[in-house]
């Protein structure tokens, strides 16, 4: 090779190693198998469908609508500098889920009644207290039900059905409710349109509402801003700090333990302002929930202080071999 061209190649070979040697001593944001630019949306190959439950009286239908969610890969938590944040959303962190269908709304009592007044071998005990605790039952989302309530339900739904039903994990609700968005919420930034969306305490006169009411979701979910809070499958952790920031989690849960608090639960509710409506805010449950309960030991299906909370159900396109079989291991005797 002439000289003259060896002289010329020396800039570009200057250049390369500098550039290497950057990329040894700049971090690196992400692993090679996180993508730089999330969310990342799967097409979707499922379709929706409607499940009918039988009841005891023939005339009487009590159907649901299960809407087919993606996978696809998000940052799970909220940037630091989002209005209303709180520690518990944080570090944001890279997480791929599989494609799941999720109920297109709250589960309602008309679905519930079925399963505790009716056919089921394992099921609440009755309540101290009326279990509406005065926000009325036809349409509304069900509420202060304990999370093994809510997951014993799912147990029942799943024998009856011939379908694998569960709660979502966290990961699975978050990415439902942002609905391919990065915004504090799943239709922008700004919480001025919370009202089309959400029944919150800015017109919720104290009261849940009949599901479905307000707009749904880019992915068709209603209610996944505020009317009820929803149970998720994991146990609740303050943080996210065991999950890695520049490395994919895949399919992330907490498994539950035999303990009764604290579960993680989403979304806000009724009785909560815009800032807790949005889809990173995540509280954890707590005995604070029960305290007015007179009975010893307190009831493991009921919460007499929690109107907040409610819960809806996903069904997993191909189950992750974690979540197989779970089922609460909670007893009257669990903490």
């Amino acid at each position: 090779m002439p000289r003259p061209l060896q002289r010329s190649l020396l800039p570009g070979l200057f250049f390369v190693c500098i550039a290497g040697l950057l990329a040894l001593c700049l971090p690196n944001t992400y692993a090679d198998d996180v993508p730089r630019d999330l969310p990342k949306v799967d097409k979707v190959e499922h379709k929706s469908y409607s499940e009918t439950l039988e009841t005891s009286d023939p005339s009487v239908k009590v159907s649901f609508d299960m809407v087919p969610i993606p996978g696809g890969m998000y940052l799970m938590g909220s940037p630091t500098g989002e209005e209303g944040r709180k520690d518990n959303e944080g570090p944001q962190h890279p997480v791929q889920v599989k494609p799941f269908w999720m109920g297109k709304c709250e589960v309602t009592w008309e679905e519930y009644d079925i399963y505790w007044k009716g056919d089921a071998m394992t099921r609440p005990t009755p309540p101290y207290a009326d279990e509406t605790f005065g926000h009325g039952r036809e349409h509304r989302p069900v509420l202060c039900v304990t999370w093994h309530a809510a997951m014993e339900y799912c147990r029942w739904l799943s024998a009856k059905t011939k379908k694998e039903y569960r709660l979502p994990t966290e990961a699975e609700w978050e990415w439902a409710c942002r609905a391919g968005t990065k915004t504090a919420y799943s239709f922008g930034d700004d919480p001025k349109d919370i009202g089309d969306y959400a029944w919150f305490e800015g017109n919720s006169e104290e009261l849940t509402h009949a599901v479905g009411g307000k707009k749904p979701n880019p992915w068709g979910l209603y209610d996944m801003h505020g009317n009820v809070g929803e149970w998720c499958i994991d146990q609740y952790k303050p943080d996210y700090t065991e999950f890695p920031t520049n490395k994919l989690s895949l399919q992330p849960v907490i498994l539950p333990n035999a303990d009764r608090f604290p579960h993680v639960a989403r979304g806000g509710s009724w009785q909560d302002g815009p800032e807790k409506l949005r889809s990173a805010v995540r509280r954890g449950s707590d005995k604070k929930w029960i305290k007015r309960d007179p009975q010893r030991p307190q009831s493991i299906w009921w919460l007499t202080d929690a109107e907040h909370v409610g819960f809806r159900i996903v069904r997993a396109v191909e189950e992750q071999e974690n979540l197989k079989g779970l089922r609460s291991k909670i007893t009257r005797e669990s903490n």
